[in-house]
């Protein structure tokens, strides 16, 4: 009876470092199984990003904002100072927007973005469409109800780049009205001679 009952205690103790390692293991597997989904879903960002041509479609975009800025500061120039803006000042505002919007300082968190709003199955479901395969019809619902994630995750990501981003303008009026006012310098300066 004795051995019996130091079997048992053994069993127990067994038992309770089977226990003990079930939890040890649980513990430390569950970060390294959270952190390989985020990955993989910020691997399935990255992806969603590239198929569907965002950061060159957003940098065509500044780019085409920049050029209507420039005009946009020309024409002010033009009117009011009966004066040309010269080609160095509107290659720094370029320079200015091209370095303040570049998509390299915005993509990861665009990816964070789409990471906590979008599961990795409706990502997925995206992926697929921008790469043609289709939404099969027991995804159509899915897709139906990803698609209308798209305009909170554009103002979200619009917020993003406006919160995170340097902005030009007041540089822009700086450079302009220097310009403007050395201008006005030496014309003033050649009258009174």
């Amino acid at each position: 009876m004795r051995t019996n009952g130091k079997f048992s205690q053994q069993l127990a103790g067994f038992k309770l470092l089977r226990l003990c390692i079930a939890l040890l293991m649980f513990a430390l597997v569950t970060p390294v199984l959270a952190d390989s989904a985020n990955s993989r879903a910020y691997q399935d960002a990255k992806r969603l990003l590239r198929v569907t041509d965002t950061g060159r479609q957003f940098e065509s975009m500044a780019l085409q904002q920049t050029r209507n800025i420039v005009r946009t500061y020309s024409s002010i120039v033009s009117m009011s100072a009966a004066a040309s803006l010269p080609q160095h000042i509107k290659n720094s505002i370029f320079d200015c927007y091209a370095e303040a919007y570049a998509w390299d300082k915005f993509e990861s968190g665009i990816e964070k973005i789409f990471v906590d709003n979008f599961s990795q199955k409706e990502m997925r479901l995206l992926i697929d469409f921008y790469r043609n395969r289709g939404v099969s019809p027991t995804d159509i619902q899915s897709f139906k109800d990803t698609i209308a994630k798209g305009k909170q995750i554009r103002l979200m990501s619009t917020e993003y780049i406006l919160a995170n981003s340097d902005g030009c303008v007041d540089r822009d009026a700086e450079l302009i009205l220097n310009y403007l006012y050395n201008r006005q310098r030496l014309a003033t300066s050649l009258a009174a001679e």
